[in-house]
């Protein structure tokens, strides 16, 4: 989502000659990235063009990052009802209006809408196409009846919802995040077929809001994480009611009516059939290259999606590619990451390359899972030489006070302190994270963290006790106190 400040100077337009639409830069999609690329490009004195043939903000604000959280925030609310106890706040069961759910969703689309229109980025100087693109050739591109040449293309045109080929799931028909955002009625019984934080965010959400829900995962849930924080996460889902099948695979999908039947297979499928009203295929992403004459442009490409370089230059070199159609980490904040890549290569010639060392990601269950750098088993896969810090949420005098107890902040580190990665499951760890994240890509050591002054009381002081417990059996063992006793000797 673009916020660009107001130019001081006016914009650079494109030029028409001989019926061609001539500019500096011209984006393909208007999602996160290409919007960010746009606004960045236009104040910095380039002509721009951006085509987008379907609504302007992309996935992530239209069926993604922003209607989710909206739906979560709902269920965080009916939630905070039913946990009031704990606080000696007594209520009755929250009464769920779906209808109104429903009209918050789409309220907070349609107030961040505005700061991704047409209208808004037309004032800044963008050249705005709503329609389809197709590359002619290695450096032409049609849209809307408009030819369009530029120096260099951008390609931002994201992905949607992969579907597995399962036995009859198309006759019996699906929801995606596409779709799922539009029930206006709660599922009486929602399957969602993946494990992944999409699945999990959703699973969780509309089990808080009233509906019956069962996940089914081929693997384990949320597999990339480190295995003892996803335990925390997965504790949860099962205290709030979700029915959680892993391991399991799916052999078929059939429709009778209102319902919905999902056939198992898998040694530790628990029954052979589940049956509900609803079915989200939440099953991974796959990028949107359909019909962009790839092919006519000498760009190339695979099932993953376009193929770069580090500089984010695909097979043509006039021609970049970011975000999901880019086939790297699939993240609303990697695609506004991508735009900056672009905009030094692109505008001022800098070879600017990306760099996911402390790539952050979260996943916004409650509590939510956030992630950044390598793994404990990334770390020794690549053979550092690791030592891992933790400490508890139970033992942070806030998270006592709010009775959100449940958590750990986990560190791994390299040699001399050196910090490789970091994962905390907890209250507000998406915001917790960005210390972390911070500490990596500034290459900073443990110290820098333990001798941090935070406030108190604070959730954040989890990432400094972590940091400091690195220090605690230098300081608080005998040779410490053979110093200190021979000191104290002197001292008057």
């Amino acid at each position: 989502m673009a916020d660009p400040a107001p130019a001081s100077l006016p914009p650079k337009p494109p030029l028409r000659q001989d019926g061609v639409l001539k500019a500096d830069l011209c984006i393909i999609g208007a999602g996160s990235g290409g919007l960010s690329v746009a606004a960045g490009a236009v104040q910095m004195g380039a002509s721009v063009v951006l085509i987008e043939k379907g609504e302007m903000g992309g996935d992530c604000l239209n069926t993604g990052c922003v209607p989710s959280k909206a739906l979560i925030a709902a269920a965080h609310a009916a939630q905070a009802v039913r946990d009031g106890q704990r606080f000696g706040v007594h209520a009755a069961e929250p009464e769920i209006r779906f209808e109104e759910v429903h009209a918050h969703v789409h309220g907070v689309i349609g107030a961040i809408a505005p700061h991704d229109s047409v209208e808004r980025f037309e004032r800044l100087g963008v050249h705005v196409i709503k329609a389809a693109a197709r590359f002619l050739d290695r450096d032409t591109v049609e849209a809307g009846g408009e030819t369009i040449a530029a120096r260099r293309f951008v390609i931002a045109t994201g992905s949607r919802a992969a579907v597995p080929p399962i036995p009859g799931l198309s006759d019996a028909g699906y929801l995606t995040n596409e779709s799922v955002f539009e029930l206006r009625e709660r599922p009486e019984h929602l399957i969602v077929v993946g494990g992944g934080p999409i699945g999990i965010e959703m699973s969780q959400s509309f089990r808080r809001l009233g509906s019956r829900v069962t996940v089914i995962e081929k693997f384990d849930i949320l597999a990339r994480d480190e295995p003892e924080a996803v335990e925390v996460v997965r504790a949860a889902l099962l205290r709030d009611g979700v029915t959680l099948l892993e391991k399991v695979g799916i052999s078929e999908v059939r429709r009778d009516g209102p319902v919905v039947t999902v056939t198992l297979d898998g040694d530790s499928a628990v029954a052979r059939c589940v049956a509900g009203s609803h079915l989200l295929v939440a099953a991974g992403r796959r990028p949107n290259v359909e019909n962009l004459g790839l092919d006519a442009a000498g760009v190339a490409s695979t099932p993953k999606g376009i193929t770069v370089d580090a500089r984010l230059r695909t097979s043509n070199r006039r021609i970049f590619a970011i975000g999901d159609v880019s086939g790297g980490p699939q993240f609303t904040h990697i695609a506004g990451y991508h735009a900056g890549i672009v905009i030094r290569n692109a505008l001022f010639g800098l070879p600017a390359k990306v760099d996911y060392t402390a790539l952050p990601w979260v996943t916004y269950a409650d509590p939510e899972l956030a992630h950044t750098g390598l793994t404990e088993a990334q770390a020794r896969k690549g053979g550092h030489d690791v030592q891992i810090l933790t400490w508890s949420f139970a033992l942070n005098d806030r998270a006592q006070a709010e009775r959100a107890t449940e958590g750990l902040a986990k560190v791994v580190l390299g040699r001399k302190g050196r910090i490789l990665g970091a994962t905390i499951v907890g209250p507000r760890a998406g915001e917790l994270i960005g210390t972390w994240a911070l500490a990596i890509s500034s290459r900073l050591r443990i110290g820098a963290v333990a001798s941090a002054v935070l406030p108190y009381p604070t959730l954040s002081e989890i990432s400094k006790r972590a940091a400091g417990s690195y220090y605690t059996p230098k300081l608080f063992g005998s040779a410490t106190r053979r110093i200190v006793g021979f000191v104290q000797r002197f001292l008057r």
